[in-house]
């Protein structure tokens, strides 16, 4: 794939992916709500519109074909307005409508995966024209008589003369229609193209002028095709170039009215009567005279041209690039020969440098500001979820969310939406009692809830997922890890803290059986491992018969960071100050040892692992008294040690670089490594890994 159809396909991608979070964003809306609006139906059938044109375009046949019969029935139910829907049809077409959401997920999932799509979609369309039968049968059933079909057959083929041009006293010119063998509904997709180029400013009649509302018009489609008058060969020409962009034509041909023609109107006044008692024509001509309407407003189009959709992989070269200018920038400042000026020119130079960092501390906030996106998307999937485990569970829950505008990194938002989707479902599933008289019995409200939050605090963005349900009980969960002999140490040493946080080890579970939504426990270890791997820690909190919370802390960006810079020997390494508690000094009789003979210390009434990072790295120094250097107390959610090192250099945000693609064989990630940062002065700081250097440390002696 070239680069102009790979840029395509991104566009084609991103348009489509947005169109259908829109769309399952409606769809959820409106069925708590019970109705669709006018304006959804609108939103609906332009979407669908749009998803339609861009497949067909890139040749995805499956997405064009599915969109297309959705596009369909919005157009009937557009015209023939929403309320025509019983409640149970109401009720149908959503449940419908998520089917064909998921379906067109799933085609655009195989394009993003590069798998081959679906062929054969005719199941499915199939399963759409049925609905559209069903609910444009409907009023007819009701409304006509037995012999009222024969009648109405006769009535709208009336206009058209088998043979020859319909008769319409004030047409110069026709255009003759004939539509695609085989499509199906002729009667509506001939009324598509009629209202495609009313909606183009154009003044034309149209035969057989009740298309819309007989079927049985239909039969005259097939067998005739349909035909448009106009009023002047001009508009028919325009009418023709339109004719050319809409799909299902099969031909179409410009007839001339004969000039006997217009005589036998004279004696006939039935089509005048006629033409004036349809709405549409009527509507048409009263718009007529504001051919220059698109002209008046398009001036106002570039106004809607606020938002642009950029590649991602652009925005890390610019913040790469904006990385290297901070640290160019320090190396300027600090460069030694600064020390060789005379005094005014030094502080001639400091004063340039000081506007220097202020601009490229306005441009590094812009270039993360470009990178940041409201956590609302990831939200409001959440209400699908729910959604369908409401109704596949039985359970009456209701999803509140709140802080849905808080910003967060791109890439961070899209590590953590797997994670907050499995503590969700498992909110619902595990969470959420099975019987709302349990919950009224316990004075709750008989409808649930799970309530989803974020909000700023520093550095981070702060992610709670908390339900009202059962809660867990840490002498079950004790009893259960003991059974699985996933316990390290004997129950009665473990804090109510630990215990509950027993459900995110691997292979822990409360439900005696995994179900489709499996229970507490399955899969929570991924959920920590994936918010770890974005600099994030989880935790929870669980009161029995009150609920359970998760709080997930997440860092804003992972481009750039706040850290403490240290030495060991003659290596400097940062550490996050998220994780940093405390930097001390000890006496050597504060030290004491556990069992094992490892050394440790005394800190706000609980006894702290020291690991000394000369020691674990091999490296060289003359500081190896604990009392000569200093102690960093350091944590990553429940993991708390102290970090031996030589002495602090101070704070400083760094640009954090990956390591260079050749190291990864030696997976320095699990030795606590976790990327590196260019100094001011040119060396390289490799950037410490808290969680992964805890394992390395202490959890694998």
């Amino acid at each position: 794939m070239d680069n102009g159809m790979e840029s395509m396909l991104d566009t084609y991608l991103f348009e489509t992916n947005s169109l259908l979070d829109q769309l399952d964003e409606m769809l959820v809306k409106d069925e708590k709500l019970g109705d669709f609006s006018s304006d959804d139906v609108n939103e609906i059938f332009r979407i669908m519109h749009t998803i339609k044109g861009s497949s067909a375009m890139m040749e995805f046949g499956s997405l064009s074909s599915i969109a297309h019969h959705i596009e369909d029935l919005f157009f009937y139910i557009r015209d023939k307005g929403i309320d025509s829907l019983s409640a149970q049809h109401k009720k149908e077409l959503f449940n419908l409508m998520f089917r064909s959401e998921d379906c067109l997920r799933g085609q655009v999932e195989k394009v993003e995966s590069g798998e081959p799509l679906d062929t054969d979609m005719d199941a499915f369309a199939s399963e759409i024209n049925n609905f559209l039968k069903k609910i444009s049968n409907a009023p007819e059933e009701a409304s006509v008589n037995t012999q009222s079909p024969a009648e109405t057959k006769t009535d709208s083929a009336a206009p058209v003369v088998e043979g020859n041009l319909p008769k319409d006293s004030s047409a110069v010119c026709f255009i003759h229609v004939f539509l695609d063998e085989g499509i199906g509904m002729e009667n509506l997709r001939a009324f598509m193209i009629v209202n495609a180029l009313k909606e183009c400013e154009l003044d034309f009649r149209y035969y057989p002028e009740n298309m819309e509302s007989n079927p049985d018009s239909c039969a005259v489609i097939i067998e005739d095709g349909f035909y448009m008058a106009f009023d002047s060969e001009e508009t028919a020409a325009k009418a023709g170039d339109l004719l050319r962009t809409q799909n299902h034509i099969r031909s179409y041909e410009l007839a001339a009215v004969p000039e006997a023609a217009p005589a036998p109107a004279a004696p006939e006044p039935a089509p005048a009567p006629e033409t004036s008692k349809q709405p549409a024509p009527a509507t048409q001509n009263e718009a007529a005279p504001k051919p220059q309407t698109p002209a008046k407003q398009a001036p106002a189009t570039p106004v809607k041209q606020n938002l642009i959709s950029v590649n991602l992989m652009k925005l890390d070269d610019l913040q790469a690039i904006v990385g290297e200018i901070v640290i160019t920038e320090s190396m300027v400042t600090s460069a030694p020969e600064l020390n060789q000026l005379s005094r005014d020119a030094y502080d001639n130079f400091m004063k340039s440098a000081r506007q220097l960092r202020k601009l490229t501390d306005d441009l590094q906030d812009i270039a993360m500001s470009l990178r940041m996106v409201p956590i609302s998307g990831v939200f409001q999937k959440m209400n699908r979820i729910v959604r369908d485990m409401k109704q596949k569970l039985g359970k009456d829950v209701r999803l509140t969310l709140i802080g849905e505008d808080t910003e967060i990194d791109k890439t961070i938002v899209d590590s953590i939406q797997d994670p907050i989707m499995h503590m969700v479902r498992n909110a619902m599933d595990h969470g959420i009692e099975d019987d709302a008289n349990d919950r009224i019995r316990a004075g709750k409200n008989s409808q649930g809830e799970i309530i989803l939050s974020a909000s700023h605090t520093s550095g981070e963005v702060m992610i709670t997922i908390s339900d009202d349900g059962k809660g867990m009980d840490p002498d079950k969960l004790l009893a259960k890890a003991k059974e699985r002999g996933i316990l390290t140490k004997p129950e009665s040493e473990y804090s109510r803290k630990e215990a509950l946080g027993l459900v995110m080890l691997p292979g822990f579970s409360t439900n005696q059986t995994v179900t489709e939504f499996s229970g507490r426990g399955v899969g929570m270890d991924v959920v920590k491992k994936n918010v770890e791997s974005v600099g994030g820690v989880v935790s929870l909190t669980s009161e029995l018969g009150k609920g359970t919370t998760f709080l997930m802390k997440i860092p804003l960006t992972l481009a750039i960071m706040d850290g403490m810079k240290v030495t060991v020997g003659s290596s400097i390494f940062t550490i996050p100050i998220a994780n940093i508690r405390q930097s001390f000094k000890i006496l050597p009789d504060e030290i004491i040892r556990d069992e094992n003979g490892s050394e440790m210390v005394e800190r706000m009434g609980s006894f702290y692992p020291i690991v000394r990072l000369h020691q674990f790295y091999g490296i060289e120094t003359e500081i190896t008294n604990l009392e000569d250097g200093i102690l960093m107390w350091i944590e990553s959610s429940d993991r708390s040690f102290c970090l031996f090192v030589d002495d602090l250099i101070g704070e400083q945000q760094v640009v954090v670089k990956p390591l260079p693609v050749f190291l990864n064989s030696f997976e320095l990630k699990n030795f606590g490594v976790g990327g590196c940062t260019i100094l001011g002065d040119g060396n390289i700081s490799i950037i410490l890994d808290v969680p992964s250097l805890y394992t390395a440390t202490l959890e694998n002696i």
